[in-house]
């Protein structure tokens, strides 16, 4: 068994307003890899990213982790096992210092002080922020607040790290400064985006969600190869294979 294994089977997830966000969504996710799940707004991508933690349970189906299904009574071994990182930092970072942040998910593990501060160390210098250390959070920029973010679910020893739009609202710099330290990880990643370009970097794998059920699921270069599929899903090529591509048909003209 591998704790690294996620496993979606038939989920269903339909809010109590009405709104039907997921349709029999099925998936298997094995050690190590790194997957995309990409999709127009309201495709269902943080609606299934919530489930695969416990956030949200399924109307329908069933989530497994490691071969362990998702259930009231395996969430704190679960959860212990996902790590999630929210779309939005600021969900994450509550606690008066960055140091707090980190070590409240450790310290509700019961782990002994020093274990917990080795932990929170070991996690921010992972990151790059361990300067930032005694700051409170709302003195960060966005990059500092996507890093401890990170932090604070690295510090549980994961095995599987799961991110909602990484890179959204980073500048170029903090872009690319968090695209290669996710590309150091040796988890199990899971990641939503449109930046697509960033799957593209991080992701072989891809998952395109349409109107809440998988519309394919393979090579992350095959999907975006595939134009008349993401025509019919509201995507569009990142924005690298665009430029790569009009540079083919530009030498094509001149030839």
């Amino acid at each position: 068994m591998s704790h690294h294994l996620v496993e979606a089977i038939g989920l269903t997830h339909v809010y109590e307003d009405g709104t039907s966000a997921l349709h029999d969504v099925s998936f298997r996710i094995t050690h190590g890899e790194s997957v995309g799940i990409i999709g127009a707004n309201g495709a269902g991508k943080s609606t299934l990213l919530m489930h695969l933690n416990g956030h949200l349970a399924p109307t329908r189906g069933e989530v497994r982790i490691g071969e362990t299904p998702l259930t009231r009574a395996t969430l704190p071994q679960i959860r212990r096992t996902v790590g999630l990182v929210f779309q939005d930092p600021d969900d994450q970072l509550f606690m008066p210092t960055v140091f707090d942040d980190v070590a409240f998910g450790p310290r509700n593990q019961g782990l002994p002080d020093a274990e917990v501060e080795r932990r929170v160390q070991d996690a921010l210098q992972c990151v790059g922020v361990w300067g930032v250390r005694a700051r409170p959070p709302y003195r960060l920029s966005g990059g500092e607040k996507k890093r401890v973010a990170i932090a604070g679910v690295l510090a549980m020893s994961p095995d599987i790290l799961v991110m909602d739009e990484p890179t959204s609202g980073l500048d170029p710099r903090a872009r690319r400064q968090l695209i290669g330290l996710l590309r150091e990880f040796s988890h199990t990643r899971i990641f939503t985006s449109h930046d697509l370009d960033m799957v593209l970097d991080l992701c072989p794998r891809t998952i395109v969600l349409c109107a809440g059920a998988i519309m394919a699921d393979g090579p992350t270069r095959a999907i975006f190869a595939d134009d008349a599929l993401l025509e019919r899903c509201q995507l569009e090529r990142p924005l690298s294979l665009q430029a790569a591509r009009a540079r083919g048909l530009d030498e094509s003209k001149d030839g």
